[in-house]
């Protein structure tokens, strides 16, 4: 019986959003790096908005690779 196919765990899904929502705005860098050495240097001065837009620029990529580790250990 073949299985259901959930959205959730659809990589190409993650790969478009991660490489796009996750990525933007792409200049001068991408954002999720901008908000990454910012978090590693300490977070000194992050407010509640810089955390939520961490979280929505960060989702995508959290769920590329919860969809990909799924993939990977079902083959």
């Amino acid at each position: 019986m073949k299985e259901k196919s959930n959205i959730l765990l659809n990589p190409m899904l993650w790969i478009i959003l991660a490489l796009t929502l996750g990525l933007a705005p792409f200049y001068p860098e991408p954002h999720i790096w901008e908000k990454l050495k910012w978090i590693i240097s300490g977070a000194e001065g992050m407010r509640l908005i810089d955390w939520l837009d961490f979280l929505m620029h960060g989702t995508p990529w959290v769920l590329l690779t919860i969809s990909l580790i799924w993939k990977l250990s079902k083959d």
